[in-house]
């Protein structure tokens, strides 16, 4: 029944199926009946017939939906009223349950599993997605060149490529990435941090796909495959270098002498000894170096900290002066 007309009326989303965190026992969610009302204004009809057919329009775009919770909750991607917050982190969100999901970070649930590899997933769109891995099914193409995804969120990535739109920067060097994820793992080269550690033998990595590799060196697992001898490879990248020695294809070039190469390492001639890693110019091994010692060889002169590189340092003294310093003026700090 509707709420009478003097009343606003309370509207409860049903929780999501398989979750932990039910009505009457939602351990760290705010309850709804503090956030989410729905004033008189924005009530349909009290009509069943009409309530099912009736379209409720956003103001701000347009677009159209056919329950008014459904049209509050859209309001917010405008407003940016996150009004579901969790009391763990503090993190907050449009959606209840999305709410629901992310407290399955903290309590490690994962509640949709596929049955075809047994893997399992917070959320039953994250389920839907790796399900596409085994069928194979790309439904987001892109309009320009055609490429399959079997996500929406990669699809809008790749667009990028297209468009050279890079939204997301460094605050230590200016560097910009067409993704989030990328900038994320390029920021961890100015920390030093290595979150991914492999469980075997204790190898720690900045980003969480040469963790993958590597753990294919223990497990001896090969899954890409050349079609044209058989030859299987730990790493698409040395796939994708073992494929131009039978299409013959050269695409690197050096910027000296011009000659051409099927492999950049070959045109990048000072190796680091310690983990194999070129470099085009001597400066950025030597830069590349500090990372294995831990030398620092970049002091502050306001309260002597120490820094692998002049960018770190300049970065720190930020802290300091609360604007950027270019590395020329901290030499006269």
């Amino acid at each position: 029944m509707l709420g009478r007309k003097d009343e606003p009326e309370q509207i409860d989303k049903e929780p999501v199926e398989g979750s932990a965190f039910q009505e009457d026992d939602q351990r760290g969610v705010k309850r709804e009946t503090d956030t989410f009302m729905v004033t008189p204004s924005c009530e349909p009809e009290p009509n069943s017939d009409i309530v099912q057919d009736r379209n409720f329009s956003c103001e701000v775009c347009g677009k159209c939906f056919t329950k008014s919770n459904y049209l509050t909750d859209h309001i917010r991607t405008h407003s940016g009223e996150k009004p579901f917050s969790c009391l763990t982190c503090g993190k907050g969100f449009t959606q209840k349950t999305n709410l629901i999901v992310h407290m399955r970070t903290h309590t490690g649930e994962k509640p949709h599993t596929c049955q075809l590899c047994g893997k399992s997933f917070r959320a039953s769109g994250h389920l839907a997605s790796h399900m596409r891995t085994h069928t194979g099914e790309k439904p987001f193409s892109c309009l320009v060149c055609g490429k399959g995804f079997t996500q929406q969120s990669n699809l809008t990535v790749h667009m990028r490529t297209h468009s050279g739109e890079k939204p997301y920067s460094c605050g230590v060097c200016g560097k910009a990435y067409s993704d989030k994820t990328y900038l994320n793992d390029h920021i961890r080269s100015h920390t030093g941090e290595k979150p991914y550690s492999c469980k075997v033998c204790g190898k720690s990595f900045s980003n969480r796909s040469p963790l993958t590799n590597h753990m294919r060196t223990h497990t001896g697992e090969k899954p890409y495959h050349c079609k044209t001898c058989g030859k299987a490879f730990s790493d698409c990248s040395n796939l994708a270098k073992h494929m131009r020695t039978h299409t013959g294809e050269k695409p690197y070039y050096c910027n000296v002498c011009g000659k051409a190469s099927s492999d950049s390492s070959s045109m990048k001639p000072f190796p680091c000894e310690l983990c194999g890693k070129s470099y085009i110019a001597s400066c950025d091994l030597a830069r590349h170096i500090r990372i294995h010692p831990g030398e620092k060889p970049f002091f502050c002169g306001l309260c002597k900290k120490s820094c692998r590189t002049s960018n770190d340092l300049a970065f720190h003294v930020e802290t300091h002066t609360g604007q950027s310093v270019h590395w020329s003026q901290i030499q006269h700090l």
